[in-house]
């Protein structure tokens, strides 16, 4: 199975695309994530993801994000929050490392992926 994160961007407008992206899939949604990083002046920041099971036909499961735009505390994570919590989940929140330690950004999305499989939130690699 092809697990891949598609960034939808940093959370500003883009937060309504993946609400509305979880509302038209709710049969396919798994999970929401929210994960919390420290920016360089230590500033709290979130991105939020949403997890859904492979279209019937095909091997992909994609994780749509919105990558540290979000402010923690903030509407927009509330926004978030309240559409996960009306699809019957709650919300499940991670420390993470900043993705700007990385130098690619498909490493930290390799390094997220493999945080959510090792805590059985998304199957493992077959």
């Amino acid at each position: 199975m092809i697990q891949r994160f598609i960034e939808l961007g940093e959370g500003y407008g883009d937060i309504y695309e993946l609400r509305q992206l979880m509302e038209s899939n709710k049969d396919r949604f798994m999970h929401g994530f929210v994960f919390a990083s420290k920016t360089a002046d230590d500033k709290t920041v979130v991105s939020i993801a949403a997890a859904f099971q492979p279209a019937a036909e095909g091997n992909f499961m994609p994780i749509y994000l919105c990558r540290e735009g979000i402010p923690d505390g903030s509407k927009r994570l509330a926004l978030f929050e309240q559409a996960v919590e009306q699809l019957g989940a709650i919300p499940i929140r991670m420390d993470v490392k900043n993705s700007a330690q990385y130098a690619d950004p498909k490493l930290y999305f390799g390094h997220l992926t493999a945080i959510l499989r090792l805590n059985h939130y998304i199957p493992p690699m077959q």
